[in-house]
């Protein structure tokens, strides 16, 4: 990918970038990424920015800008080249009334340029930066107020400073004499506090009075540290700060009053609200209004603070307010307490860390219970990480129900809970990677292929007595084949034994003929059901195919058996779908074929029992191109006749002739 994935708010579909100029377009139900709609532009984009109430906007690396919808009309059109010899360094995308607005910001040579762009309305405007004397851009945010562009820039210098551009209304005398304007500058803030000093790296705007800037805190004879603050820009003071110790990137995001960074290795979400800037908060001396339930100025939420959930190490609150502990002593002291009600998440999992288990799942349902609406998927996602976590130091200790209760009820995904799958591989719990396979949207590959890999290596025995889900399988599965009335009202899609006789050379053993490879399941239903929720699971080839490599050969064939037998069963109807619950569609079981033998074709091939199993393969897909490729002759033939009868119809004289050979 070359730029950022967005989202088309209008259609609700995902659009991506890669190789500088091919896009691609999916939705949710998309499980495969390399057949998503496919464009190839005729230029390199830059960036695609999305409006929730416009559509996504591409900006090309000249300068050019289009709507998405009149790209993709003729993706091959030709794009202007607005800049010359200059590099974009950001870009930003806004509604101004019912139009977008695309701002951008360019340097050559040391001098840093702005362009405004009306896509809808062709209009360009381009401004020139007054000169930096003794600092230099790090990064640009903008936002538009009453017909104004304020535009934020923060320096080297640790300093933040604003330029004011006035939204201007085209018309052709203007377009005839505009010339470039050379736009000033004034200082907004300066980032330090105390003798500290804010090295900043991203900076991003919250309300018209406080911005947020992610930097490198440095103070006299201190080492620096990586911290997220908010600024009161109308009374230039810190509101407040967050330490980051396992350090960032650098980059920070913001959106409907959460940011979104990286933290060490894992992405963390953070909520905040602003309240209305006033001298008594800015001071910190805010007091408490009629309301009792009015919130602190800032009110951080670290429920994804990855370096309380996963170690449960202990930190400092970044609350405004400070927080309660309490400290577990006893099974039946703890039981009886009462948590606060001001008590974090975090806080509550820490003082959790050594209670019984009864007191860890007691007080995890309370807390799943009592969670607020707008964290409650956090929040669960931080019961079951505490779940596993002990699990891991407790070998003995897995609470099989409790989890399988928490999946099967709470919309999760495998970012929420990383470490439950693995859990649930090293204890074998088939059930509940079942139910992580059909609901968990976000799998990563290696995850999917160890489901497959641990499915196919257990044995039937063992299955039977696991509790899994067959509403995929008990459908179609375990046919009698031998029941000649129920076997003449299938349609067979054209395939049969005496038309195929002709079509491969490969000498098959009498003895195998009785009954193929594709008429029984070479699996037991719990097995079959198991290797559906995988068939079922997204992917991208690109990451699933290494791990595929390394499946070993005789499971390989078995899957490749069971592919082919779903297959088959699936050729078997008209319509080739497959009755029941969450069954795999012919599109997934060809895909998976596919990938197994582009994985394993070299080693399949030298294996005599695989022999039969590739000579049946390739007799019946032969006979289903055939029967298909007939399909298409009778459809012309069909719509032919259909315009025959049209110009019957138009009331007009013709002769015809037909001639039969």
């Amino acid at each position: 990918l070359t730029c950022p994935v967005v989202c088309n708010f209008e259609t609700h579909e995902y659009i991506a970038v890669h190789d500088d100029k091919v896009l691609r377009i999916w939705k949710n139900e998309d499980i495969n990424l390399d057949k998503a709609f496919k464009a190839t532009l005729s230029a390199d984009v830059y960036r695609i920015h999305s409006l929730p109430n416009g559509g996504p906007v591409v900006l090309f690396k000249g300068g050019g800008v289009r709507t998405l919808d009149v790209l993709l009309e003729a993706p091959q059109q030709e794009i202007e080249n607005v800049i010359s010899d200059e590099v974009i360094r950001w870009s930003g995308a806004f509604m101004e009334g019912q139009q977008p607005v695309l701002i951008f910001t360019t340097e050559k040579d040391g001098d840093f340029f702005v362009y405004i762009q009306k896509p809808k309305l062709s209009s360009l405007h381009k401004y020139k930066l007054e000169q930096w004397e003794s600092s230099k851009p790090l990064c640009f945010t903008a936002h538009i107020t009453n017909q104004t562009v304020t535009l934020l820039c923060l320096c080297s210098n640790d300093s933040v400073y604003q330029v004011l551009i006035p939204l201007q209304q085209d018309t052709e005398e203007e377009e005839a004499e505009k010339e470039e304007e050379i736009l000033s500058r004034s200082l907004l803030l300066n980032l330090s506090v105390s003798g500290s000093v804010l090295k900043g790296t991203s900076l991003v705007v919250l309300d018209k009075d406080h911005v947020a800037v992610l930097g490198s805190l440095a103070a006299p004879g201190k080492e620096p540290r990586e911290c997220l603050t908010i600024w009161n820009t109308k009374f230039q003071t810190l509101q407040t700060s967050k330490e980051l110790p396992l350090g960032t990137t650098g980059q920070l995001w913001c959106y409907e009053e959460k940011f979104f960074l990286t933290h060490g290795k894992v992405l963390t979400v953070i909520m905040y609200k602003c309240e209305t800037s006033s001298l008594a908060a800015a001071v910190g001396k805010l007091k408490d209004s009629q309301t009792p339930d009015v919130s602190s100025f800032v009110n951080w939420n670290t429920l994804e603070d990855e370096k309380l959930v996963v170690s449960f190490q202990s930190q400092e609150s970044v609350a405004l307010k400070s927080e309660p502990r309490m400290n577990l002593r006893s099974r039946r002291s703890s039981a009886a307490k009462v948590q606060p009600e001001n008590v974090s998440v975090g806080q509550l999992l820490l003082n959790l860390k050594d209670a019984s288990t009864y007191v860890l799942e007691s007080e995890l349902r309370q807390l799943m219970a009592k969670a607020p609406t707008p964290d409650l998927q956090a929040t669960i996602g931080c019961v079951v990480t505490a779940l596993t976590d002990r699990c891991k130091t407790n070998p003995k200790y897995y609470p099989k129900n409790f989890l399988l209760q928490i999946v099967e009820t709470r919309d999760l995904s495998y970012s929420l809970c990383p470490d439950l799958m693995a859990v649930a591989l090293e204890k074998k719990d088939v059930q509940l990677l079942q139910i992580c396979l059909q609901r968990f949207p976000d799998i990563p590959e290696e995850i999917t292929y160890a489901c497959l890999e641990a499915f196919l290596s257990i044995s039937e025995a063992h299955l039977q007595s696991e509790d899994v889900n067959l509403d995929s399988v008990i459908c179609y599965i375990d046919v009698e084949f031998d029941n000649k009335e129920v076997k003449t009202e299938i349609v067979e899609n054209g395939f049969n034994a005496e038309m195929d006789q002709d079509m491969c050379d490969t000498k098959i053993p009498k003895k195998t003929q009785s009954r193929s490879d594709g008429e029984s399941c070479p699996v037991g239903p719990q097995k079959a059901a198991l290797l559906n929720a995988v068939l079922h699971s997204a992917y991208t080839e690109t990451f699933l195919l290494p791990h595929l490599k390394n499946l070993p050969a005789q499971q390989a064939i078995l899957f490749l058996r069971y592919l082919y037998y779903l297959y088959v069963k699936c050729s078997e109807k008209v319509n080739t779908t497959l009755p029941g619950i969450r069954s795999p569609t012919i599109n997934q079981i060809m895909d998976w074929m596919c990938l197994l033998l582009d994985a394993h074709f070299t080693v399949i091939v030298m294996l005599p029992e695989a022999k039969e199993l590739l000579a049946s393969l390739h007799k019946f897909v032969r006979a289903q191109v055939r029967f298909y490729s007939e399909l298409n002759k009778i459809e012309g033939s069909l719509q032919e006749l259909q315009r025959l009868n049209h110009l019957r119809d138009s009331q007009t004289y013709s002769i015809e002739v037909l001639e039969i050979i």
